[in-house]
């Protein structure tokens, strides 16, 4: 079953470190750091995605920059820490979507809608590292499984509390809380099958006819549902009497 109006929403992330320390066997950070790993992650990416993990090797990735080995093995341990790096980033994006400000005091369904969109447009914006997950998930380790489970509780767990908050006041429409929330974000998880970034629909547009829909299996109200009025030809019970 899913959470209750009881149940409390879990506390905001706080921010957490990668599950895998991209550090390599560098010891201090430079000014220059970044742009150098980011230099590697997105050779990397451009692999992994048109060969997939297994059949990517660090010598490849190497040819693809054009430096030497020991010029990646010193921002990286291996290649499996690339990837999960690479996949770290639109987890993070993704599973903190229905995050929001203690100050937010929108309505529960807006916030709903909002964090669907924001999904949904995370996921496209980190294409195609947010699909590798779909195509080749036996490559991660355990550790960083767990910390990708503990993001997608998180996620569904304040998910699931603004549902409900918003079936109450009248603005969604669901029976069962968490088969309903998975069934509403499973939409972008298709879309490793089929999304092209140069396809016939823009990313804005697949962001937006995705958002729609998942609206419809949420049952988001553009109107307050108000409670059934008894019909004219309804009669009051009697009242009760004491014998």
């Amino acid at each position: 079953m899913g959470i209750t109006k009881a149940t409390p929403a879990s506390p905001p992330l706080a921010t957490e470190p990668p599950p895998v320390k991209a550090r390599g066997r560098q010891k201090a950070w430079t000014a220059s750091t970044d742009e150098k790993r980011e230099r590697i992650l997105q050779a990397a990416e451009a692999l992994f995605d048109t060969q997939g993990y297994a059949n990517t090797t660090m010598e490849q990735i190497v040819q693809q920059l054009g430096v030497t080995k020991p010029y990646v093995y010193y921002y990286f341990h291996n290649k499996q820490e690339i990837y999960e790096t690479l996949c770290w980033r639109p987890a993070v994006a993704c599973f903190t979507a229905m995050d929001f400000a203690e100050d937010d005091t929108r309505p529960a369904h807006v916030k709903v809608a909002e964090g669907i969109e924001r999904l949904i447009r995370a996921t496209i914006e980190h294409h195609p590292a947010a699909f590798f997950p779909y195509r080749e998930p036996q490559v991660f380790r355990p550790e960083y499984l767990a910390m990708q489970k503990k993001l997608a509780n998180h996620f569904y767990d304040r998910m699931c509390a603004l549902m409900e908050e918003a079936r109450a006041d009248g603005m969604l429409d669901f029976k069962e809380t968490r088969l309903t929330a998975l069934a509403a974000c499973s939409l972008p998880g298709f879309l490793y099958h089929w999304y092209r970034p140069d396809g016939r629909l823009s990313p804005a547009e697949v962001v937006r006819e995705l958002s729609q829909l998942a609206w419809r299996v949420l049952g988001l109200r553009t109107a307050r549902r108000r409670p059934a009025r008894a019909s004219a030809d309804e009669k009051p019970p009697p009242p009760e009497t004491s014998s």
